[in-house]
């Protein structure tokens, strides 16, 4: 238990995502060691950047160095922000038939003249290590195997290995999103939860949280859910990354839920920074080996 002032308590377990993440990737490098040594097959994961949104540059290079840092090539392709759509889907074309790339994820949000859909469903389905194309898609809600999105598969991780069974267990999932929402209320159909997807429109959204004992927020509103709906003893997952100002004129970062307050109730949640959001590359690298190994149909032993 964490001490907050004199008169309140943290009860709340943190569920260290940066140090489940870190693990994780260790997992992952011990595996593409592996596949070096008895097979020579050196996994490879194709990033594709289209103009200069700060917040895409931090991202993508994080990728790169966590990447090479578990032992797998990493490509980086950075075009400007005018690139041409017809140029775009010819590097995806390449890359697609490249052997060396196993992964291929292409930073979002694109350029306004640049239809995305159509991007995401050219890349080929077995290298879409984001899940977001179509067959992954279909392949998810029909409870087949395919390449689940990394946001939702690390969510359902720590879920995972905190709660371990989580048959039977009331879920709720706040946001509809095809990258987070949708996607995370099928994970947990599939573990066997009675899942109920809400969002800002749900009538009485804090009467729904409070039922849940799988709390899981993707609404994108800075600390939307306060602690008072949060079911006491709830494990609850803030997928939300909101930069708020701050008194002093700076800024922080801050989940959709409200960490105090929901602290103060929930039996378990993870914090922002430091939660959902290094899950989310560890599980990129894991997609990219596990493709890696698919398209060579190569089974690593445990």
């Amino acid at each position: 238990m964490n001490e907050n002032d004199g008169s309140k308590r943290s009860v709340a377990t943190i569920i260290d995502g940066k140090a489940f993440a870190a693990n994780l990737r260790g997992e992952i490098a011990r595996k593409v060691e592996w596949l070096k040594q008895n097979h020579s097959l050196i996994p490879g994961l194709a990033v594709v950047l289209v103009g200069e949104d700060p917040a895409s540059q931090v991202y993508v290079r994080s990728k790169g160095k966590q990447t090479v840092e578990a032992g797998m090539n990493s490509y980086e392709h950075k075009l400007s922000a005018e690139t041409s759509q017809a140029d775009l889907l010819k590097l995806i074309d390449d890359l697609n038939n490249d052997p060396d790339v196993h992964g291929i994820l292409v930073q979002l949000p694109l350029p306004k003249h640049i239809d995305e859909p159509m991007i995401i469903n050219s890349v080929a389905a077995e290298k879409d290590v984001d899940g977001f194309h179509l067959s992954n898609v279909g392949k998810l809600a029909t409870g087949a195997e395919g390449i689940v999105p990394c946001t939702p598969l690390g969510s359902l991780m720590m879920l995972k290995d905190h709660l371990g069974e989580l048959s039977g267990k009331k879920a709720i999932v706040v946001g509809r999103s095809n990258i987070v929402g949708k996607p995370m209320a099928l994970l947990l159909l599939r573990e066997s939860c009675t899942v109920t997807i809400a969002h800002s429109r749900t009538q009485d959204l804090p009467g729904e949280c409070r039922e849940a004992d799988i709390l899981v927020a993707a609404v994108g509103r800075p600390e939307m859910i306060k602690g008072d709906w949060i079911k006491p003893g709830a494990t609850v997952i803030d997928v939300g990354i909101n930069r708020i100002e701050t008194e002093d004129g700076g800024n922080r970062l801050v989940g959709d839920v409200e960490f105090e307050s929901a602290a103060e109730v929930a039996g378990a949640i993870t914090p922002v920074p430091g939660g959902v959001g290094p899950m989310t590359i560890a599980c990129l690298l894991h997609n990219t080996l596990q493709q890696a190994c698919r398209l060579n149909d190569i089974a690593i032993p445990d």
